[in-house]
């Protein structure tokens, strides 16, 4: 959890109604709260979006960003995120959970994947004016992904007017530090001209917690059937490209993998490209 959700949710734990939450008064309620804080200054609170909740009548998610600058010891640093809120008459929440599930409702909300994060360098399968555009963002060696990313996009790449596959590498370096190395040399190879290789990727042996670079890519190289290099993996092309579907997962609120987007809004259930009347 980072800071910024610590010290929202430690001041939503208690009294909640007070007030009817319109986006102003959500803004005024969060920037009170938080900026009472000694540690947070410069804070900026708005609302980008607001949807009515499903599964609770009169409920709706607000999705807020908010920027400011945390002192944490002896350093200082700006804080940049979207965060969820429930919302319902005089009362606000960080989170809300499903008893029986046990799932998070914050889970199921997720802002709009915008046509500007659709790009020609994350389109790996399909035409870009497929009837449904799909969003995938992955992890190489978490466990799930492996067996289910290859068997999604395998079907969906079989359909290319119906499916138009945008894939961004999300790797988790705190569970696969080695996901990170992969997903570079992925880079490297897709910008050295040899394209159509993501899914091998998922066939790359290696373990999770390896560090070595050198030995990372020579396990890719092997599955691959290419030459990538240290050098070649660190260069402003490759770091630029990483860079941007880190960002980009930042604004659609990714947290885990693996996450896809279906037409614009978030598939929890990941299934939606199997509702699909192919051709």
């Amino acid at each position: 959890m980072s800071l910024m959700s610590k010290l929202s949710a430690t001041i939503l734990v208690s009294s909640l109604s007070l007030f009817g939450a319109t986006d102003a008064q959500v803004t005024d309620f969060l920037k009170k709260q938080i900026g009472d804080n000694k540690n947070v200054s410069n804070l900026n609170v708005t609302v980008s979006s607001r949807a009515a909740v499903k599964e609770l009548k009169g409920w709706e998610s607000v999705i807020v960003n908010l920027t400011a600058r945390v002192k944490q010891g002896t350093e200082e640093r700006n804080i940049e995120q979207q965060m969820i809120y429930f919302v319902h008459g005089d009362f606000i929440t960080k989170e809300m959970n499903n008893v029986k599930t046990g799932h998070p409702l914050s889970s199921t909300v997720s802002p709009k994947f915008k046509a500007e994060f659709y790009t020609k360098e994350n389109l790996v399968y399909g035409n870009a004016g497929a009837k449904h555009k799909v969003a995938i963002f992955s992890d190489p060696l978490c466990p799930f992904c492996r067996t289910f990313v290859p068997e999604a996009v395998s079907y969906m790449k079989k359909y290319p007017n119906d499916f138009a596959v945008y894939y961004y590498h999300f790797p988790l370096p705190a569970l696969h530090p080695a996901a990170v190395t992969l997903t570079k040399a992925a880079i490297a190879a897709e910008q050295k001209g040899i394209h159509g290789k993501i899914l091998e990727l998922y066939k790359v042996e290696i373990n999770a917690r390896e560090m070595d670079e050198k030995k990372i890519l020579s396990a890719f190289n092997k599955t691959v059937g290419t030459s990538i290099t240290v050098e070649d993996i660190h260069t402003p092309a490759v770091e630029k490209e990483f860079a941007r579907d880190k960002s980009i997962a930042a604004k659609v609120m990714v947290q885990g993998t693996p996450t896809m987007f279906f037409d614009g809004e978030k598939d929890a259930g990941k299934n939606k490209y199997k509702e699909v009347k192919v051709k």
